[in-house]
């Protein structure tokens, strides 16, 4: 008996879980045809690796800002406001009469300063801090008498100073910047690897239900056909012309093409259930799926010298390879830099004001400091230098090892790149070339059963030459189908191993 196909309950036991049951009354569920291109997106949409890669890109984004931090103004002020009372006792010779005198002093004091640091290994500092002083006193008991005889002053002070030897330049000084400003780049190439890998992944799981579903009927073709067998040897042995035991090879044969059904099933129902996880790992899921595309075959448009080039010039590793070893060049050039001795220039202004009119208060200060009544001025050098600098000497031995390592990494990966190409290339010419041959056997085959039961039919033959043909067959439309695949996912690994595999799905990463 030819065996009842699945029911598309039993489809949607096995490979939704979590999903409603189907209704008694035997409704089918609404199935979702799915295009590559479809599933692709989709995979984009609701995979929870995106997400991940995405929180690390932002965390590493962020690690530069940080770094840009170090050059930001910095801006400090303070105000404090003071009262304090005071009193004393004196004698002017021995004997004589004692004089007592108390004092109380006031006091406001304000200051507003800024700093920066240069990218070239400067620094500025600017401070302003007008002052408020007023002392008031009285003697035995007299009146008080104002004591204090210019009650605002203030200054206003300027201060640039510059390395000349270690920390001078921005190699030295943004060393740590640059590698953020490389490491954010190198973020932004790694979201697109996990794209990439995540788009290859998907492809590779859309293809594995392809093969499932189509696996299943050939399958089936192949049950109808050994049905069909069974029932014409029925006949023949019903009418004398064939021996009964030709009738129980058949039926052996029949039950062997059911357990390849059940096995094709549970290999169909494995593969939707891997790329369902892949679409849907926490989103609603479709009631049914059934793949649209099939695997096509187009010639190769490139040589593998043209090959290799373009991975050379697209692979993501290798960009982010090249960002990891510019980052080591640049801590090495701050490493050299620190070997040297310390020289800074120096200069600073210094402007004071002092208001004799209590009346015109901050006003007059400022007058003063903007028009430069009491200026000051510094210049000069400052040297240092650590007597034997180990620790100089070993951060640049090590920053030297660090950069030598990523240029062998930067080379190693490069050779593994091109093998890769190569064999990818090779995989797919050959790919190719077994489906052309796999399909050519498949015809054969066909023309070949055919051929072997008309002989069968006229007696010129015999069953069990029938049912081998029968297997001939089917292991030819596997191997034809399975050829198909390879190919489908040869194609996946080239575009993926020369780089650009997201232009190829007209995918654009943001």
């Amino acid at each position: 008996m030819m065996r009842p196909p699945i029911l598309p309950a039993l489809l949607v036991a096995f490979s939704l879980v979590g999903q409603e049951a189907p209704k008694a009354d035997g409704a089918k569920p609404a199935v979702t045809r799915l295009t590559l291109q479809d599933a692709i997106e989709t995979s984009l949409k609701n995979n929870l690796q995106v997400q991940i890669a995405v929180e690390t890109r932002d965390f590493t984004r962020a690690g530069l800002t940080i770094e840009q931090g170090a050059f930001d103004w910095n801006l400090t002020s303070s105000l404090s406001i003071g009262k304090s009372e005071d009193a004393s006792r004196s004698q002017n010779f021995p004997g004589g009469p004692f004089t007592s005198s108390d004092t109380t002093s006031f006091a406001r004091n304000f200051t507003l300063g800024t700093t920066k640091a240069f990218g070239w290994g400067g620094n500025l500092s600017l401070n302003y801090a007008p002052t408020y002083r007023f002392t008031k006193g009285s003697v035995n008991g007299g009146p008080e008498t104002p004591f204090t005889t210019n009650p605002y002053d203030g200054s206003f002070s300027a201060t640039y100073t510059q390395s000349l030897l270690k920390g001078f330049g921005r190699d030295a000084t943004e060393s740590r910047l640059i590698v953020a400003r490389k490491s954010a780049q190198a973020a932004d190439l790694t979201f697109q690897k996990a794209i990439i890998d995540l788009v290859a992944s998907t492809e590779s799981l859309y293809w594995d239900v392809v093969y499932a579903q189509r696996n299943l009927e050939n399958k089936q073709q192949a049950l109808a056909l050994a049905q069909k067998q069974l029932k014409e040897n029925q006949i023949r042995v019903q009418v004398g012309t064939l021996a009964p035991i030709e009738v129980t090879s058949s039926e052996a044969s029949v039950a062997q093409r059911e357990q390849d059904i059940i096995a094709a099933d549970a290999q169909l129902l494995n593969a939707k259930d891997a790329l369902i996880r892949a679409l849907y790992p926490s989103s609603e899921r479709p009631a049914g799926m059934e793949p649209a595309d099939s695997p096509s075959i187009k010639p190769l448009e490139l040589n593998e010298a043209t090959a290799e080039k373009q991975a050379l010039a697209n692979r993501i590793e290798l960009k982010t390879a090249r960002l990891d070893l510019e980052s080591k060049q640049a801590l090495e050039t701050a490493a050299n830099n620190r070997t040297l001795p310390q020289l800074d220039a120096f200069a600073t202004y210094n402007g004071n004001a002092a208001s004799q009119i209590p009346s015109e208060g901050l006003s007059a200060v400022n007058k003063d400091l903007s028009k430069g009544a009491y200026p000051g001025y510094v210049v000069g050098l400052q040297f240092s230098m650590p007597i034997q600098n180990r620790a100089a000497r070993g951060g640049q031995a090590q920053a030297r090892a660090n950069r030598r390592q990523s240029e062998w990494t930067l080379r190693d990966l490069e050779l593994g790149i091109t093998l890769e190409v190569r064999q990818a290339f090779r995989n797919l010419d050959a790919s190719a070339k077994g489906v052309a041959a796999a399909e050519k056997t498949r015809i054969f085959r066909e023309k070949d059963l055919e051929a072997e039961q008309k002989k069968f039919e006229n007696g010129m033959s015999t069953n069990f030459l029938v049912l081998s043909k029968q297997n001939d067959l089917d292991t030819a439309k596997s191997s034809e189908l399975q050829s198909q695949i390879t190919y489908a996912k040869a194609v996946t690994a080239l575009e993926k191993a020369l780089g650009h595999l997201l232009e190829a799905r007209k995918l654009e990463v943001k």
